[in-house]
């Protein structure tokens, strides 16, 4: 097996840590869980990286680095939602949530359909990642002392995510639209 589905197949064992290590009844846990979340961000980084430097593409890796993602990812917002249950935390959580769900039931019926379409990422959806991964790193580092300055920060950045979110979902449904077209 390759580096890069070694580092995936790591971020997907961290999900259950990273859950467990947030709800520890210790005043550090959200810290030690969000560096549970940035390094299962570093993985995500690395394994595209050392995909593509070392020519090691798979299709294991194909499907499931979008998987992990997106488990981990959800596992947060989840997490987060729990923590701060608000509208204004809900409303991106279920932004970000729902384009994921939409985008990778459009990719697979793509992959399965007759012309077996495959979109690649688009800058968009780079932007999009990169805001949720330190928004939700933020958020999750929320301690007593930093409260007042963290929460906004995350907020905020959380908001510009969701609004990359549906930008990058629109992108991906206007590339697609030639083979959603011909599928209807």
């Amino acid at each position: 097996m390759k580096l890069p589905n070694w580092l995936t197949l790591l971020r997907i064992v961290l999900i259950p840590a990273f859950v467990g290590v947030f709800w520890l009844p210790t005043p550090s846990a959200h810290l030690w869980a969000a560096l549970i979340f940035a390094l299962a961000a570093l993985t995500d980084w690395l394994d595209g990286y050392l995909a593509r430097r070392l020519a090691q593409h798979s299709s294991f890796g194909a499907l499931f680095d979008p998987i992990a993602d997106k488990m981990m990812v959800s596992a947060a917002l989840l997490l987060l939602v729990q923590e701060f249950p608000d509208w204004w935390l809900v409303l991106p959580a279920l932004i970000i949530i729902g384009r994921e769900f939409t985008v990778s039931g459009l990719r697979e019926w793509l992959a399965a359909s007759r012309d077996r379409v495959q979109i690649p990422v688009q800058p968009f959806g780079k932007i999009k990642t990169v805001a949720q991964m330190l928004a939700i790193l933020i958020l999750l580092a929320v301690t007593p002392a930093w409260r007042s300055l963290s929460l906004p920060a995350g907020l905020g950045l959380l908001d510009l995510a969701a609004l990359f979110t549906i930008f990058s979902g629109f992108e991906y449904l206007w590339t697609a639209w030639p083979s959603i077209r011909k599928g209807f």
